[in-house]
């Protein structure tokens, strides 16, 4: 029930020392606004960096051959391994819980020899030879045109796919990109679709650079056979690609006739793996903003104790004379964790502001200057700003507890003999 004098007793006695009030009211509100912060800046870094691997299939793995490091069945160490595309098709059989497996071939580089022309432009570019799911596995943004086909796949057709940097270097500003030729190692292709690459984990540069080709076509033309330089594999969602990561490693090594504890033969990327360490690093600083903000919060609750204890203090007499015209120990308990209460949630709430206004400036900053690479809307589950306001409240209901019981412990005559 609303008391109209308790409040204003409790107004009165906040305002008796202004500046003191506001010092300790300051602690709180600089507590709350530290929590908030913290866990907001530390979401926009997660947020920044799994927007980064989000453009991915994240449960994905890639998988290279490289040079046996131990002989086997009369083989020698240091041999040089290629898959064959039947291994794709026996991961395949052997591993329903596979989603894609893509088998991958590639020329050149981004450094490399000019391998690109067209007319009397040149360049050097990443050439790969890919099946049409791997726009899955690694999502790009089809600007122009499509992507390979499973018709360019199964009739071998010249088309590729450019990068935004190859249209660049090859074309004129205005110039039709769709259609033409270009050569790659002096065979013609015909452009059917350009990319920008989606990604901004610090290969989206070498990705624009980049030219695909039908699997089948780039194997024919560039006299690669049935060999196969390395695979994307993607695990089905309810699959963990990492738990299957050592019986497909396993299996590749039985079919190109591997040492079975030959660890170097093989190479592997495995990306969810990489992801759960990411996201494991980005839980443990949640919890450590949330363990510094509560020490912040807690320093600014023992300025509530204080206050509260010097101002029983000062009204000690006051308390002595309530308590012999008959006011409960109850009712002088309850005023003190009032105004402790009150005091508390007034800060508490300049403090969730304060950090409220913070956090809309980033934002804003944010949509007005562009992306900012690992960094992005950093904001704060609404859930967790109402758990910190209880943990508010309930510390100010604890904050007054020990001035409200010092209070009444006192006798009634004893205190009235207080100068």
């Amino acid at each position: 029930m609303f008391n109209r004098d308790r409040w204003t007793e409790i107004l009165e006695s906040l305002n008796a020392n202004r500046f003191r009030t506001l010092l300790t009211a300051f602690g709180v509100a600089w507590g709350i606004f530290i929590l908030v912060a913290l866990l907001a800046l530390i979401n926009g870094l997660r947020t920044g960096v799994s927007a980064d691997f989000g453009n991915f299939a994240t449960n994905s793995m890639y998988v290279w051959s490289q040079r046996t490091s131990l002989p086997y069945k009369g083989l020698p160490k240091g041999r040089r391994l290629n898959f064959k595309i039947e291994d794709v098709q026996v991961l395949k059989d052997n591993f329903p819980e596979l989603k894609y497996v893509s088998p991958r071939n590639q020329l050149g580089g981004y450094n490399g020899a000019n391998n690109v022309t067209r007319k009397e432009k040149t360049g050097a570019f990443t050439i790969n030879g890919d099946y049409p799911e791997f726009i899955l596995q690694q999502p790009m943004d089809i600007t122009q045109g499509r992507f390979i086909s499973h018709s360019d796949i199964n009739e071998k057709r010249k088309s590729i796919v450019i990068g935004a940097d190859v249209v660049k270097t090859l074309y004129d500003r205005g110039e039709d990109v769709i259609g033409s030729y270009i050569k790659i190692n002096g065979v013609n292709f015909m452009v059917v679709g350009v990319f920008q690459a989606a990604n901004s984990d610090g290969n989206s540069e070498e990705e624009a650079n980049s030219i695909y080709v039908p699997f089948t076509t780039f194997n024919q033309v560039f006299n690669f056979g049935e060999n196969v330089n390395w695979m994307a594999i993607t695990a089905k969602d309810e699959i963990s690609i990492t738990s299957l990561k050592t019986s497909i490693l396993s299996k590749l090594r039985e079919l190109r006739t591997i040492n079975p504890k030959d660890l170097r033969a093989l190479g592997n990327f495995d990306r969810a793996e990489a992801f759960g360490k990411i996201t494991g690093l980005f839980d443990i600083l949640s919890f450590v903003g949330f363990f510094v903000g509560s020490l912040i919060l807690a320093s600014g609750m023992i300025g509530i104790i204080n206050i509260m204890l010097i101002i029983v203090k000062e009204r000690t007499k006051e308390i002595g004379v309530r308590r012999a015209i008959g006011a409960s120990p109850w009712n002088i308990r309850a005023q003190i964790i009032q105004e402790s209460l009150v005091l508390t949630i007034i800060s508490g709430m300049f403090g969730i502001a304060a950090a409220s206004g913070l956090i809309w400036l980033m934002n804003y900053a944010l949509k007005l200057n562009g992306p900012v690479d690992n960094f992005a809307n950093p904001t704060v589950n609404i859930f967790i700003v109402l758990i910190a306001f209880l943990i508010l409240i309930l510390s100010g209901i604890a904050a007054g507890m020990i001035p409200a019981f010092k209070a009444t412990k006192m006798k009634p005559v004893d205190a009235l003999r207080v100068e």
